[in-house]
């Protein structure tokens, strides 16, 4: 395995970090826990769930599994960066489909409520990277900021990320966070990958600029990028993703033949070409089996040319750069 800090923060990370969404979903919890004890043996120290991940196990379930895992490991929790979210309803809607009051969102009230739970299904004293998962527009920072500065002084947090922010969100977050003289965000986990890189426009330079690490999710655009699967489990073999391949075709043939070629799998070049990318700390991979956990390890070990990079350019054309120069002049 492959390391480096966690954004501007002196805190070491795996480039490679372990996303647990399907655990409880599509993993059973005797599979969750064997992807998490070789993940652990391979060097895998950065662990990346949500309070609302279970899926069909009911929302939380991932969590919990965790915590069973932590709790069955004494010892194990000191060794991992264990990163969690807040936002998502974590009850069911009313019947005419609306939300529960109080249920979303990043309000003071809601981050300590969901923070509370989180650690108890957790089963730790600790969350080392609490993340917003969505941009709260209804709430100041100045409210957002203060909820986490009572969590990081009573240690319950460590540092704050976010998820699917705008650039202008970035910048707003860390200036109101900066005249409170607190951190602010350290991370921003975002959809990136080669087939879907509009973040080069504008959240990767500021992220870059104010320090934080990027952690893409969809590395391999929910299995586009993985060249196929047989399993009628596997999200490539959903109808979205089987319509999408069929769409791109023949680009996506080049570039199963560019990797083939070169002996790798299509999932560790995606893998390895984020890996080579500005401001990405390591992109968040989602394995359902040891196997995909050990295919996607192998990417750390890719080395990509300049020849290499080029030629997924001109296979998945980017923006054309950050902007305005990628669309101005």
């Amino acid at each position: 395995m492959k390391y480096t800090h966690l954004g501007r923060t002196g805190t070491t990370v795996s480039r490679i970090v372990l996303g647990t969404m399907n655990f409880g979903d599509r993993t059973s919890e005797e599979d969750s826990f064997a992807i998490m004890d070789r993940a652990f043996d391979l060097g895998v120290n950065f662990f990346d769930t949500a309070n609302a991940y279970g899926g069909s196990a009911g929302r939380g379930a991932t969590e919990e599994i965790i915590g069973r895992w932590f709790a069955a490991r004494p010892g194990v929790r000191d060794d991992i960066v264990l990163a969690t979210k807040v936002h998502s309803p974590m009850v069911a809607p009313n019947d005419d489909g609306s939300d529960v009051v109080n249920a979303r969102g990043a309000a003071a009230w809601q981050v300590r409520r969901e923070a509370i739970a989180s650690l108890e299904r957790l089963q730790t004293d600790r969350i080392d990277l609490y993340q917003f998962h969505h941009i709260d527009r209804h709430i100041s920072w100045q409210e957002l900021w203060q909820a986490m500065e009572v969590l990081v002084a009573r240690g319950e947090v460590v540092y704050t990320g976010s998820s699917n922010f705008a650039a202008w969100n970035i910048a707003q977050a860390n200036e109101v966070a900066s005249q409170r003289h607190f951190l602010g965000l350290v991370s921003e986990q975002s959809l990136y990958n080669l087939a879907q890189r509009s973040i080069e426009l504008e959240v990767i330079p500021a992220a870059q600029h104010y320090g934080l690490g990027i952690l893409p999710w969809s590395p391999l655009s929910g299995g586009l990028l993985s060249g196929g699967s047989s399993d009628k489990r596997a999200r490539s073999g959903e109808s979205r993703i089987t319509e999408a391949r069929a769409k791109q075709q023949d680009q996506l043939d080049a570039y199963d033949r560019f990797a083939a070629e070169r002996g790798w799998t299509s999932a560790s070049l995606g893998l390895a070409w984020l890996l080579h990318q500005p401001g990405v700390t390591g992109p968040i991979i989602g394995p359902r089996t040891i196997e995909q956990l050990e295919s996607a390890v192998a990417a750390v070990d890719i080395e990509l040319s300049a020849d290499d990079l080029t030629a997924l350019d001109e296979l998945f054309p980017g923006p054309g750069g950050q902007a305005p120069e990628a669309y101005a002049w």
